[in-house]
């Protein structure tokens, strides 16, 4: 990931409500699988739960990328000429 990206993903957890949100529950996400993969022995539960939380994590990359993305092409749209 280059500079420009990293800024702009910066800009928007800063700016954008629902970036930021969903930024927030991924870390939360990747904090509870660190706890579930420090574990020795998972029970079932917890081998369903880390399963669970490793969709929900794609699931929310891809909406923090849909929203850079559409950020990114709105930027792009408003440099072209008229």
């Amino acid at each position: 990931m280059g500079r420009f990206e990293e800024d702009l993903r910066q800009s928007l957890a800063e700016s954008n409500d629902e970036y930021r949100r969903l930024a927030a529950e991924h870390a939360s996400c990747e904090s509870r699988l660190h706890e579930l993969q420090g574990k020795a022995i998972l029970d079932d539960t917890e081998r369903l739960e880390s399963v669970n939380i490793k969709k929900q994590k794609l699931q929310l990359k891809d909406r923090m990328e849909a929203i850079l993305r559409q950020h990114l092409e709105r930027e792009a749209g408003a440099r072209l000429p008229h």
